[in-house]
């Protein structure tokens, strides 16, 4: 076994992360399996292989899926969202499945109604589509709102299947009974799933824990993509319960919002008042955490892999060379990052709600 092979993200003391015993216990075995040859099981299900991915970085169990995924993946956001920016968004694709790569994840969001984040994906699934696990959402809480937006991804990215199809960003109660109606959109997922349109089926969200929580105990989706760095502990955190129960469930975890669209990063520079999208929130000065920082803190707790957006392909190496070099961090030093963004965890929790 290689030094590499060995890299494990590690489970922290219950006081620092509060990980439940089942959960740690859960993750454990997950992860003790990881260790397992993959190759024969993989051929025989026809999973997309990025023959480049071992050699990059660490591999991980995407839950019980049975994929084996890099931990680090392609965020179809930053410049790959971005309109009439195909010179720039296309070859970070490419590059990213030349440096190993082998998990893009994008939505029928990102890159408003003409969809660009799909259509620059799409131009390189239709030459390379057998290099990576190709993952997508629906916004829509209803079926047939659904089943109109896969059918635009499917032709969008060029492929007549996603390995993964998730619900977008639920962020309300009302959103989770809506989706679990009769004519709501996991009837959508369960219809697709059945004519082999999607592979897998996921839920996704950024900021109530108790709102995931509800949807992953009423249907067994296969993975969870959810927002994850050093500030979560600070405010409505999703390692304090929602993590644990998501391991317990044996799920593939997707970490996202690392760098909090660089906002928790003491490299970045404040937009001019006014210019930034309002969604996006607002940050008063720069963060607290370099970026090796901000991967290491969320690598080392229970997750399969994190996506992160990137600008140029000079972001996108780096991050591979930070996975490449990943160990796992102490207890003591996750506390201590995790206090280091604390006096910034406004800006970089921008995506949860907050009291004025």
């Amino acid at each position: 076994m290689t030094d590499r092979e060995e890299s494990k993200p590690i489970l922290p003391r219950r006081d620092v992360l509060k990980l439940g015993a089942a959960a740690a216990a859960g993750f454990l075995a997950r992860d003790l399996a990881a260790d397992v040859p993959k190759e024969a099981p993989k051929a025989a299900s026809g999973f997309p292989e990025n023959p480049r991915t071992a050699g990059a970085m660490p591999m991980r169990n995407l839950g019980r899926t049975g994929y084996r995924v890099g931990i680090f993946s392609l965020g179809g956001q930053a410049a790959v969202e971005q309109p009439e920016n195909e010179a720039v968004a296309v070859p970070i694709v490419e590059r990213a499945l030349d440096l190993g790569l082998n998990y893009i994840d994008t939505s029928a969001r990102y890159g408003g109604e003409k969809r660009w984040s799909e259509r620059y994906i799409g131009q390189v699934m239709k030459r390379r589509r057998s290099e990576a696990f190709l993952a997508t959402k629906t916004h829509d809480r209803t079926r047939d709102g659904s089943l109109k937006i896969l059918e635009t991804s499917l032709k969008l990215l060029e492929t007549d299947h996603v390995d993964l199809w998730q619900i977008h960003n639920l962020s309300s109660m009302e959103q989770v009974e809506r989706m679990f109606a009769p004519d709501g959109a996991v009837k959508a997922m369960q219809e697709a799933r059945e004519q082999k349109l999607v592979r897998f089926l996921g839920v996704t969200g950024h900021a109530d824990p108790d709102v995931l929580l509800a949807a992953i105990r009423r249907f067994p989706f296969d993975t969870i993509l959810m927002a994850l760095n050093a500030a979560d502990p600070h405010h409505k955190s999703f390692q304090k319960e929602l993590l644990p129960t998501a391991v317990e469930k044996e799920m593939g975890i997707v970490g996202m919002k690392i760098p909090a669209r660089g906002r928790i990063l003491s490299s970045w520079a404040p937009p001019p008042a006014g210019s930034a999208p309002s969604w996006t929130g607002t940050a008063t000065g720069s963060g607290t955490l370099t970026m090796p920082e901000a991967m290491r803190y969320v690598l080392s707790l229970p997750v399969s892999t994190v996506i992160i957006g990137v600008d140029s392909i000079a972001q996108l190496e780096e991050n591979v060379r930070i996975a490449r070099s990943f160990t796992p961090l102490s207890a003591a030093q996750l506390a201590g990052l995790s206090a280091k963004a604390e006096p910034v965890k406004r800006q970089a929790l921008f995506f949860r709600p907050w009291e004025a």
